[in-house]
């Protein structure tokens, strides 16, 4: 009774126990279990007494066994860690082993205890995975960890900051080797400087220095590091290095670079700059700067044309630029006229042409001007020149064919005069016809004296108009002409005042009333003798001088677009009209007047003559 009031009552305590336990016997049979240990590892299978531990826990490693057979012989220990999935949940358990004895001393078996170490075994992981990112990130991102224990005058660098400094996995360093490897000068002044004031006062570093490898390597690094303090005692240094050479490499080359990019463009004889999709300027060139009076260009950054420009020449330039930006086209070598505000205008062969992202949109774009100002102006002087030299050419020609014109008339009255004269049997006839050659005479040397005066205009030499009075000038050409006239019995009509004057330059003055004059004569109708009638009105600042004929008259809608053309004449035979209008058109122009025609096919032409009443 004694004996199974104890077996009940053990069995009773073990079932309380709070971790998780159980009692098997030499055979590996369950005698014992806590009630943890079945919940646990039976799934609540309360029928697990005397069965086989290994049947009951058919995962367990049979290896297990060798440890329970060493536990029976009275050599405990653990068995190991087990994992096992309770409800849906991983969890990890360490299993420990004890001998069991009887009242006797007598091994019977061996106690199995369980403890729940998840957590622990979480922590491991993690910290694994951890490790092995930070080992990954590190050989990644080439950054080394480094540690110099101040009490025990020991180095620790881990393989990476090896790696970097091409030395041996089993190399040992120490602090005097460390700073050697930095590169003689600023960057082993600067790291020596650096862990003094660490050690002295606590100040944390982070340099970009040199350091030559063990293999004689020249790298760029960047070497981190702190002090570590315990009880306010000073410990340790520790640290990151890194290998940031291409980094650097490739940025010094970048900067290279840049300096030649803004050499060339501060150098080019162009206005560059770049705009932001707001129209604010982000790059100016030196020659913008130049343009826009300033001398350093953080003065222009950021700013707009609106800020640089009166408002109409910003608003000009900001639709272009929105046109640039949404249509993506350029607009290349447009002449455009910059108004500053100060008010000078400056020509321009301007270019926009859009930055484009990799997504297709425009992000700004790269504005190029090409000052032309100097270039326009010289352009202008030409075609000034151009003009000039056309207007010379012109007169050139008008003046040929004046001397042409102009002499022909005399000679040809001389010419009919002496026949006159020749033919002429009466005494008082001759003395007139003499009389005539005398006048003829005198009016060729006047002629000659305006040529002259002709030569001196057309070298824009005393080009200056005066008055003259025009019934003297009509008296003097119809003596001129009074040879001519006579032969054509044509009759002069002057509806002139005696005392009335003209601004004119006045050789041209005789020679359009000469050229209009044998125009009208030459022209005559056939069924009738020439009649010309000439008149005067005087309009508002102007001076209308009109000359009418009753001769075959001018089909304008067909020829009137022909009529002062140089050699732009109606029929072959009437090359001399076309001449003379030409000339006569000229002469007009020159002394800031102008001809107009009214004419109708066989009953004669008007010439209205329009004289400035200025000089």
């Amino acid at each position: 009774m004694n004996r199974g009031s104890k077996t009940l009552s053990t069995s009773y305590l073990v079932k309380q126990l709070p971790s998780a336990t159980v009692f098997i016997d030499k055979t590996f049979s369950i005698v014992h279990a806590s009630d943890k240990w079945i919940g646990i590892f039976s799934q609540n299978e309360v029928d697990i007494f005397g069965k086989n531990l290994f049947v009951v826990l058919p995962e367990l490693s049979t290896k297990w066994k060798k440890v329970l057979e060493n536990c029976f012989d009275g050599k405990s220990g653990p068995m190991g860690v087990e994992k096992v999935t309770e409800t849906g949940v991983e969890k990890w358990f360490e299993w420990s082993t004890s001998s069991w004895y009887d009242d006797k001393e007598n091994i019977i078996g061996a106690i199995i205890q369980s403890n729940d170490i998840t957590d622990t075994i979480s922590s491991e992981l993690k910290l694994d995975k951890v490790e092995s990112l930070l080992k990954h990130q590190s050989e990644i991102s080439q950054i080394g960890s480094w540690e110099y224990n101040i009490i025990e005058n020991t180095v620790e660098w881990c393989a990476m900051t090896k790696t970097i400094h091409e030395v041996e996995t089993n190399y040992k360093p120490n602090i005097e080797t460390s700073i050697n490897f930095y590169k003689e000068g600023h960057s082993r002044n600067a790291i020596s400087m650096a862990i003094f004031e660490a050690m002295e006062k606590g100040t944390p570093w982070n340099l970009k220095l040199q350091i030559i490898t063990a293999k004689g390597t020249e790298k760029w690094v960047r070497a981190a590091g702190k002090a570590i303090y315990r009880k306010r005692k000073l410990v340790s240094l520790m640290g990151t290095f890194q290998d940031i050479d291409e980094q650097v490499i490739s940025n010094l080359e970048t900067k290279n670079n840049e300096k030649l990019l803004k050499t060339l463009i501060d150098n080019l004889p162009l206005n560059v700059y770049i705009k932001d999709t707001e129209s604010r300027k982000i790059l100016a060139n030196k020659a913008e700067c130049d343009y826009l009076g300033v001398k350093d260009p953080k003065e222009i950054l950021g700013k707009s044309d609106f800020d640089l420009y009166p408002e109409r020449s910003a608003t000009l330039s900001r639709e272009e630029d929105l046109r640039v930006l949404q249509t993506l086209k350029p607009i290349i070598s447009k002449e455009t006229v910059n108004i500053r505000k100060d008010g000078t205008e400056t020509a321009f062969l301007s270019s926009k042409i859009p930055l484009i992202d990799h997504t297709g949109n425009s992000y700004g774009l790269v504005g190029i001007s090409l000052d032309i100002t100097d270039l326009k102006q010289k352009e202008k002087e030409l075609r000034n020149l151009i003009n000039v030299t056309s207007q010379q050419n012109k007169k050139l020609i008008n003046f040929a064919h004046i001397v042409s014109h102009n002499l022909r008339s005399h000679s040809a009255n001389f010419s009919m005069l002496l026949n006159f004269l020749v033919e002429e049997t009466n005494e008082e006839e001759k003395e007139g016809i003499i009389k005539m050659l005398m006048n003829a005479s005198g009016n060729l040397l006047e002629t000659l004296d305006n040529l002259n005066e002709v030569v001196a205009i057309s070298s824009n030499v005393n080009i200056t108009k005066q008055p003259t009075k025009l019934f003297n000038t009509v008296t003097k050409v119809k003596q001129n002409l009074s040879g001519f006239l006579l032969n054509n019995k044509a009759q002069i009509i002057t509806k002139i005042p005696k005392n009335f004057k003209v601004n004119v330059v006045p050789s041209y003055l005789e020679s359009i009333l000469l050229n209009f004059i044998t125009n009208g004569v030459k022209y005559k109708h056939p069924q009738r003798d020439p009649q010309l009638t000439l008149s005067v009105s005087k309009l508002d600042k102007q001076v209308l001088l009109s000359i009418e004929d009753n001769g075959l008259g001018i089909d304008l809608k067909k020829y009137g677009n022909k009529l002062f053309g140089m050699y732009k004449t109606f029929h072959s035979h009437e090359d001399a009209r076309g001449i003379g209008l030409y000339i006569t058109k000229n002469q007009v122009e020159a002394m800031g007047g102008k001809i107009t025609v009214e004419s109708e096919v066989g009953q004669g032409t008007k010439f209205n003559i329009f004289f400035n009443d200025k000089n």
